[in-house]
């Protein structure tokens, strides 16, 4: 949107007049070009930094959302702390797998159209109306996903209608299915999700949920090289997120590597015994 250069002291008549609740569709009517999926790309595939992996579990009382810190570009590692799992408000969590550029741009946007819905509204959206908002914009994303730079995030959080944690995932399209218990996205999805359901119980503590989740990443950090695992040399361990009653919480560097920590050395006592012991 051009700046005004003749201050008048008022905003231009675009703020001014009533619409839509949605920060999206204010910027499709007025400024088009400022959303992502609006934007001309070269021809050919564009090679760009990936991030995986992302995984999240229910418990009684919350959801837990975690990620891993690799970011790839083919077979290099792009970055060794990319940040892939940040709050999309009070009581909601986004996970991003896929471009990270485009992720990280997308979690942006969505924050904001989170955060214009309450401010025009009055009210916060319904845990199932960010999900839905959340399948839009991937959905607009699709021209860049079919040309490899393609975006899909696992969406948590705290349903306050129906008192516990939910977990939402996409595919490229945006179509959206709510995974019950445990999920997970990325190119160590497959070896995470098998860990997970091994560990799974539906009356885990806030803490074996964690741990449980930093298990799975783990796992997959062992047969995905896309997935980075624990780095103690570096101080690099998975972000961890907790969402409850009680809103949004980050674990902290300490928290998340004392959970690693134990899980490695439970690791080198035991290099192939049951997995369940780590609950």
């Amino acid at each position: 949107m051009e700046a005004n250069t003749r201050s008048t002291g008022r905003l231009p008549a675009a703020f001014l007049t009533p619409g839509s609740s949605s920060f999206m569709d204010f910027l499709s009517a007025h400024s088009p070009d400022l959303l992502p999926g609006n934007r001309k790309l070269p021809e050919g595939i564009v090679e760009a930094p990936h991030g995986t992996t992302i995984v999240a579990t229910t418990f009684p009382g919350g959801v837990v959302l975690a990620g891993d810190r690799r970011a790839t570009m083919g077979n290099m590692i792009a970055q060794r702390d990319i940040e892939k799992v940040f709050p999309a408000d009070e009581y909601s969590a986004v996970g991003i797998a896929g471009t990270a550029g485009l992720a990280v741009e997308m979690v942006k946007l969505f924050q904001l159209e989170l955060e214009h819905f309450e401010k025009v509204e009055g009210a916060q959206l319904s845990l199932e109306g960010k999900a839905n908002r959340l399948s839009t914009m991937i959905r607009s994303n699709l021209g860049m996903a079919m040309q490899g730079l393609a975006v899909v995030p696992l969406f948590a959080g705290y349903d306050l209608d129906r008192e516990r944690g939910r977990i939402f995932s996409y595919d490229v399209t945006g179509g959206r299915s709510e995974e019950h218990g445990y999920a997970a996205t990325g190119s160590g999805s497959l070896f995470a999700r098998g860990a997970m359901k091994k560990l799974y119980r539906d009356d885990l503590t806030e803490q074996q949920a964690t741990t449980l989740v930093v298990q799975a990443l783990y796992d997959a950090a062992d047969d995905d090289s896309a997935t980075g695992g624990p780095d103690v040399a570096r101080r690099i361990y998975p972000i961890v997120t907790v969402i409850t009653e009680d809103g949004f919480r980050r674990l902290t560097d300490t928290e998340s590597s004392e959970i690693a920590r134990s899980i490695l050395e439970r690791r080198l006592e035991q290099p192939d015994g049951p997995r369940a012991a780590l609950l």
